[in-house]
């Protein structure tokens, strides 16, 4: 299946010091490249968007946003749909705030304030309460630990159609042998394509991308054995086990840290 664009914004006045706005991407569609004159924070507050920043593709969850400096060209769609919330800052307020593309846990406390400033975005700010709110973000933003690692997405065509199928089901269990028959190659040629893309091994790719999903499936409810199972490990064991040498704690653990049930 084909990817469709959305219309990018309409022009906008400058946003003093943010605006927010709220809307919902299909599955499989896009914002073609663009660029503002102003910082963005893109964030989902449910589903999983694709991010493509100065030669970089990754896909990020509600547990992680992207801030985005004035002037950088991006594209940013959604493989299974998702609620975007952008934030458009501007360029005083965010002045101390990197001048280059980084990704960012968002804390509980963050995703409340966005969540909040999109409900009151219409709102005129009679008592100094939108602006309050405005605030405490950019404080928040201050106060994000960067991510170092990230879910890449490759940027070929071909690629991207295996990355598409294993993110729609992290089971499948296809070897890399099936993977490069698939497309068309060998499957020298495709670890090498995969390295070359995305900085890593096919097996490493698929190893993060479980990682990722468990952290989305979790959040949406899931519980542990049943997200093992969703992942296709071979028990709960081995997912609690594979979790805590990615991340250095047990999923029920890092959730609970986060504010949710696993």
């Amino acid at each position: 299946m084909s990817w469709e664009t959305i219309a990018p914004p309409p022009e906008a006045l400058p946003p003093d010091p943010i605006t927010v706005r709220a809307q919902t991407i299909p599955p499989r569609h896009y914002f073609p490249e663009h660029s503002h004159l102003w910082h963005q924070l893109v964030y989902a507050i449910d589903g999983v968007l694709a991010v493509h920043a100065e030669e970089r593709s990754f896909v990020i969850s509600p547990e992680q946003a992207v801030w985005l400096p004035a002037g950088v060209v991006h594209r940013v769609g959604s493989l299974q749909g998702a609620e975007f919330r952008s934030l458009w800052i501007a360029g005083r307020a965010g002045a101390d705030l990197p001048a280059a593309p980084v990704l960012f846990g968002v804390s509980p406390l963050l995703r409340a304030l966005i969540v909040e400033a999109a409900a009151i975005a219409a709102h005129a700010d009679e008592d100094g309460y939108v602006g309050r709110v405005a605030r405490l973000i950019l404080d928040q933003l201050r106060r994000a630990t960067p991510l170092l690692t990230a879910l890449p997405w490759p940027r070929s065509r071909a690629l991207g159609a295996l990355c598409e199928v294993l993110h729609a089901n992290p089971a499948d269990a296809r070897s890399p042998e099936a993977w490069g028959k698939m497309l068309g190659m060998s499957s020298r040629t495709l670890a090498r394509r995969f390295e070359t893309e995305l900085g890593m091994s096919l097996r490493a790719w698929r190893r993060r991308l479980r990682l990722f999903r468990s952290i989305e499936l979790m959040g949406g409810g899931l519980t542990v054995t049943r997200t093992a199972m969703a992942l296709g490990y071979s028990s709960t064991s081995a997912f609690v086990h594979a979790f805590r040498m990615e991340m250095g704690s047990s999923p029920q653990s890092y959730m609970s840290r986060r504010g949710m049930e696993a």
